[in-house]
């Protein structure tokens, strides 16, 4: 690991930040074989598909990042119902909507959401959120531009995107922050970040952000990995292969970038930045029903 890597951002006075809150978005059954090398057929984990609720300290802006799993699935397309059932059994007996609205809020409410990428188990449903600016990494655009109903059979959804009220983000101008290459100060006041999170899918974007004015820092990680002995270093990511059809199969479009980028994350580790990733089964279950989760929230410091 690297020791040289550039600090981030020190507190300003007044600083802004984001009190950050876990939201229920449903669970995904994941079989760890195909993730990380050396896990057995009998892997298997009931993960969540974590959102988050982020207010802003000043100006009051209220942002989600990931929406999770919508209840009906049938409603993604074929080509996504067909293999929930087959392969990823989902249970969703609350959705990011719901779990707004049993802490108190409305999601007409939100201003912002945030989407790590466009797969299926992280678009949700974007319609109860009637106002909210919706920002994705601009190579997600190809997928859903020819998504479910364009193409029957997508595995993406065209309303991944609402129309008027979508911004592809661009990279040309992001600068580095800490060990990350590519990253961009949203709110122009070192509270959020977006970061350049290439590997995992075209568009893959994570979320750096303050959760306090004394310099303390979250990473949402979103699906930079799916397993925590990847995120420890302890294990590698898998490539599967299919022996009769010589097909590669890998939980990320770019294996080496993945790899690069999960490097990147731990030296954010490494400088005291806690790390939560989209399906963290084991943080899920140490705080599944607890004060981490909306309308509570999770603490602006010391372990997660």
């Amino acid at each position: 690991m690297s020791t040289n890597t550039t600090p981030l951002p020190a507190p300003t006075a007044n600083q802004a930040y984001f009190d950050v809150s876990a939201l229920e978005a449903g669970h995904i059954q994941l079989s760890a074989k195909m993730y990380v090398t050396g896990a057995g057929d009998d892997e298997k984990d009931l993960a969540p598909s974590l959102s988050f609720l982020l207010r802003h300290s000043n100006a009051k802006a209220r942002v989600v990042f990931d929406l999770g799993l919508r209840k009906d699935i049938e409603a993604y397309g074929p080509g996504v119902a067909e293999i929930i059932k087959k392969w990823f059994p989902v249970d969703i007996p609350q959705d990011v909507a719901e779990s707004l609205r049993k802490g108190g809020l409305n999601p007409s409410e939100i201003d912002y959401v945030i989407l790590s990428h466009v797969h299926w188990d992280h678009v949700g449903d974007h319609s109860p959120f009637t106002k909210a600016q919706f920002i994705l990494g601009e190579g997600g655009k190809q997928h859903v531009e020819n998504g479910y109903p364009k193409n029957p059979e997508a595995r993406y959804l065209q309303s991944t995107a609402p129309e008027g009220r979508t911004t592809w983000v661009t990279y040309e101008s992001w600068k580095p922050i800490g060990p990350f290459e590519k990253g961009h100060d949203f709110f122009g006041d070192g509270s959020l970040y977006l970061i350049d999170a290439f590997g995992h899918l075209h568009g893959h974007i994570n979320v750096l952000v303050r959760t306090n004015a004394t310099g303390d820092w979250l990473y949402l990680a979103g699906d930079s990995c799916h397993h925590a002995k990847l995120l420890t270093g302890e294990g590698e990511i898998a490539e599967l292969h299919d022996h009769a059809t010589g097909e590669r199969m890998c939980a990320h479009v770019d294996k080496a970038k993945a790899e690069d980028h999960l490097r990147r994350i731990r030296e954010a580790g490494a400088l005291g930045v806690r790390v939560l990733l989209a399906h963290d089964v084991q943080w899920w279950q140490r705080n599944k029903g607890g004060d981490a989760y909306w309308p509570g929230k999770l603490a602006s410091e010391g372990p997660l």
